[in-house]
């Protein structure tokens, strides 16, 4: 702990203007470490002023360098560009820019680390300075932990805003008048006589500009795009179908490829017999690839036929073979020796507790990713030149895995990041990247596309793991005075970020995520963490750890609050005292009508602080003949600034949806060493008859912005399982819901 002190206190001296955005003189240009990828590869008329913005007689294009997965990111992005530079909405164009480490995130790492409920003080404010030296060098160009807005907001306005101060000083010096009688509007600055000149015309002086001072960024009172909800810069290609995503890349002389790896995943082809699907027309090559083979032909379909014809000795699933024998795992590593950590231990709880006092067990499965789009990726190897197509949430990460397997230097490679459909964080994996680079290899010169089938992509995931808690609390009246929460899972940093082929030693706080930086204030409280040997592969599923913990920590809330025979929703306000986690349960309640129910029907609440972000739901459920059905969904959370409302509120829609479908039938097993689910129909979503209206309030009273992306997930399944027991009496302490009840 010494050690993370002394670099956070250097950090925060001498790191906290480059936190901001820049460093002191020439700091608008962006001077990271890694400098401006744009300025290489620019062409004839393009001028860029910052990694973030490109000008060309067409005007502006603003560099959005996160993966667009659907959650409107390019938009929000863009939007703190164009505010501070003066643009017309209408004239933004938008690209996700190249794979470069001058796009580090410094707050996924910021994310990583549970600050106290509050959020403040010198702990939390040198955590997220020292955080942003290993994030800033390491250079992780990389969308998640609902960190892409935190990382961004403070470091893309500033961009924006020295692009203009820059082209605000060129016009100043070409009209020989001081910068102060100047103005911009709409992508041009504006003389006192009133001449227009647009940005385009003023860029070349703008890249020579030296600015003396940081540019004063513009208060939210006079905000004109950020604050409003905006049109979706995204949404007229993909409403039209315009939209490319990789799986729809067409390029000259392009072949097709998919993929057949051993679904005993990290273990190897023994053999194979691949002579009938080399006599099928339109086939091309079999190619070996880790673990596996891939099939090239003149078109998917194709590829994909000829790999069904291949027949396969697959060696044994490294791992227990079956659920119950990893289930048995799992129950067995409640001790000394399995212990990853002890995050919050307030009291004394072994000195409360006794063995006549409430306890429980929850379980939750494996769940798989599921994106709409499977995984998919195109790659050409040509004059001694690499070239990827992909959706990827990990860009900068493909640049020495590629020259790892080719033997290219970095700068020989380039990556086209495209939009995806979904990613939720399977894709920052590079399982289909070291194919396709394998694949280009043996197909030097001609461009492939390498498609997984549905089959393939749900049977060859780093799952969200399987998980078990163990929960003891004491009552004493209607107080809560002790609470012992004990959680256990394979990890998640072992397991993922092993296969990028780092290790992070010490604790994985991805186990206790969700669980011990809850803002619950008891006597006697303790949270642990256990680490299961790794298995089954795991990887970041939307909202992690906290996916799981949620539902553990407020079903045992919950069955608490009736046992002591509180309402649920007053019994955890009388024990938090964090101002923004109060607001957003008081929202809810009062959106959702709590303390009222219509005749049949039950509401179910349940709150987490996921990401530094509160959030509060309520389900409301019925009986009917053919079985429960959700008839409304109440949300409340606080991101503390709300850049884009809608946006916000679609977000929180979309993760409450993820979190309700896994809830009611999300479930991968393993038999025979191999995931049993294979497509939606044995792996099935909400479907929409099944999804109630829902309702969002975004507040605003956290000191410091947040991401929103996957805080809405955490408290669906709980709130449903209350809603459930309030309804029927039945507690449900396992998930799937399905495996117990009927869902109309």
């Amino acid at each position: 702990m010494a050690r993370l002190m002394k670099i956070a206190r250097r950090g925060f001296l001498f790191g906290s203007v480059a936190l901001m955005g820049g460093v002191a003189f020439g700091w608008w240009r962006y001077a990271t470490p890694h400098g401006n990828p744009l300025e290489t590869g620019l062409a004839a008329g393009e001028v860029t002023l910052n990694p973030y913005v490109l000008i060309d007689q067409n005007g502006v294009t603003v560099i959005a360098p996160r993966a667009e997965m659907g959650q409107g990111i390019h938009t929000t992005l863009a939007a703190l560009v164009a505010e501070e530079m003066d643009l017309d909405w209408s004239d933004i164009r938008v690209l996700h820019g190249p794979a470069s480490a001058a796009y580090y995130n410094a707050a996924v790492l910021q994310e990583g680390v549970p600050f106290a409920p509050t959020d403040t003080g010198w702990l939390a404010e040198t955590v997220r300075a020292g955080m942003d030296i290993p994030a800033k060098f390491l250079g992780f160009q990389i969308t998640g932990g609902s960190s892409s807005i935190p990382d961004a907001f403070d470091k893309m306005r500033l961009a924006g805003a020295g692009a203009r101060a820059a082209l605000v000083a060129a016009a100043a010096a070409r009209l020989g008048v001081p910068g102060d009688q100047l103005s911009t509007e709409a992508g041009h600055v504006i003389a006192p006589d009133g001449t227009r000149i647009p940005y385009a015309d003023l860029a070349a002086d703008a890249a020579g500009v030296e600015l003396e001072q940081e540019p004063m960024l513009r208060p939210k009172s006079e905000w004109k795009l950020l604050g409003r909800t905006l049109p979706r810069i995204d949404m007229p290609g993909k409403v039209t179908g315009t939209t490319t995503f990789a799986i729809d890349l067409r390029l000259p002389g392009m072949r097709f490829a998919t993929v057949r790896s051993n679904p005993r995943q990290g273990a190897p082809l023994l053999s194979f017999d691949a002579s009938a699907a080399e006599a099928m027309p339109g086939v091309e090559r079999i190619i070996p690839v880790e673990n596996g083979i891939a099939v090239v032909a003149t078109n998917t379909w194709v590829a994909m036929q000829a790999a069904e014809a291949i027949t396969f000795d697959w060696a044994p699933a490294p791992y227990p073979a079956t659920s119950a024998e990893i289930d048995a795992v799992l129950a067995a590593s409640f001790t000394e020796e399995r212990r990853d950590s002890i995050n919050r231990n307030d009291g004394d709880v072994d000195a409360v507790l006794t063995e006549d006092d409430w306890q429980a067990e929850y379980s939750v499965p494996y769940l798989a990713h599921a994106t709409m789009e499977p995984m998919s990726s195109a790659a050409l190897l040509k004059d001694g030149r690499l070239t990827i197509w992909t959706g990827h949430q990990l860009p900068s990460q493909i640049l020495p895995e590629a020259a790892g397997l080719t033997g290219l230097p970095q700068e020989a490679i380039s990556v086209e990041v495209l939009p995806m459909g979904g990613g939720f964080g399977r894709r920052a994996e590079m399982d289909v990247i070291r194919q396709v680079v394998t694949i280009a290899k043996a197909m030097e010169g001609t461009p492939v596309l390498l498609t997984w089938s549905r089959e393939e992509d749900m049977t060859h995931d780093g799952y969200r793991p399987a998980a078990r808690a163990k929960v003891r609390a004491r009552l004493e009246g209607d107080r809560l005075t002790a609470f012992d929460f004990a959680t256990c899972s394979s990890s998640v940093v072992e397991s993922q970020v092993g296969r990028l082929g780092y290790s992070v030693p010490g604790p994985d706080g991805a186990i206790v995520q969700g669980a011990w930086e809850q803002p619950y204030r008891i006597t006697n409280h303790r949270v642990t963490g256990y680490r299961a040997p790794a298995m089954v592969p795991v990887g970041s599923w939307r909202s992690v750890g906290a996916s799981q913990n949620a539902f553990f920590h407020e079903t045992a809330m919950d069955e608490l609050a009736v046992k002591a025979g509180v309402d649920p929703v007053a019994f955890r306000l009388s024990m938090i005292d964090h101002a923004p986690s109060r607001a957003v349960i008081e929202a809810v309640a009062e959106m959702s009508g709590w303390g009222s129910n219509a005749p049949g029907r039950a509401k179910g609440f349940a709150f987490c602080l996921s990401f530094g972000v509160p959030c509060a739901e309520v389900i409301e459920v019925e009986e009917t003949s053919a079985g429960l059905r959700m008839t409304g969904a109440w949300a409340a959370a606080d991101v503390g600034t709300a850049l884009d409302p809608g946006n916000l509120e679609a977000q929180v829609q979309g993760a409450m949806i993820y979190g309700l479908s896994a809830a009611i039938r999300g479930e991968i097993t393993i038999a025979d060493g191999q995931a049993e689910q294979r497509n939606f129909w044995d792996y099935e979503p909400l479907r929409l008859s099944q999804c109630p209206p829902i309702a969002v309030r975004v507040l605003e009273n956290l000191g410091h912005i947040r991401g929103i992306g996957e805080p809405g997930t955490p408290p669906a399944a709980p709130a449903l399982g209350n809603a459930i027991f309030a309804l029927t009496g039945q507690r449900l302490r396992d998930l799937p819901f399905a495996r117990s009840v009927t869902f109309a």
